[in-house]
């Protein structure tokens, strides 16, 4: 069985624009993505599910969104395929690893709790500086994932306190995607 939801751009992309709203609308890349994934841990050990339902990639200085990395790099003009422009109208990149935001999070896109999650982890990371959000996230999925391989979402959810009975909701709701897919960043 897949043990991954489909990524959701539009989540995805609303949930950078909160983030840097929230932290004064310039933020490396680094801090985002640990605010992403503390919110997506958290979305996943309550309710079942991720916010953005991107991959996290367990990389040196800890869990990576690989398709929200992606997109950075899509923007930054160095990802493996053309530049695309479609992420322009939402946010540039300053120096190589700075996002800034363009415009506001539209909150339609964004569930309450995942407003919640996302706030919740912006408020405990964003006077974190790059080594404590590392160590902080070298944890129990990031351990048991080998370097540059994607974290399982069973142990990120037991990382954010999932008990079973979540744990089994979660691969319901993974096995329960009609139809599975990978969103395409073009």
């Amino acid at each position: 069985m897949n043990n991954k939801f489909n990524i959701n751009r539009e989540k995805t992309i609303h949930s950078i624009l909160f983030v840097l709203d929230s932290l004064g609308g310039k933020c490396d890349f680094h801090k985002i993505f640990k605010i992403l994934y503390f919110a997506d841990q958290k979305h996943l050990a309550l309710y079942g599910t991720q916010i953005t339902g991107d991959n996290y990639i367990a990389m040196k200085d800890g869990p990576v969104p690989s398709k929200t990395y992606d997109m950075f790099k899509s923007v930054r003009g160095d990802s493996w395929g053309s530049r695309n422009q479609d992420y322009d109208d939402f946010f540039e990149i300053d120096s190589p690893y700075f996002a800034v935001q363009k415009r506001k999070a539209d909150f339609e896109e964004l569930a309450e709790s995942e407003v919640e999650c996302l706030q919740s982890s912006i408020e405990e990371n964003k006077h974190l500086d790059f080594n404590e959000l590392s160590d902080k996230s070298h944890s129990i999925a990031w351990t048991n994932t080998n370097r540059d391989n994607e974290m399982n979402l069973i142990d990120i959810a037991v990382e954010g306190g999932a008990n079973e009975e979540m744990k089994k909701y979660i691969l319901l709701n993974i096995e329960n995607q009609t139809p599975l897919r990978e969103y395409a960043f073009r």
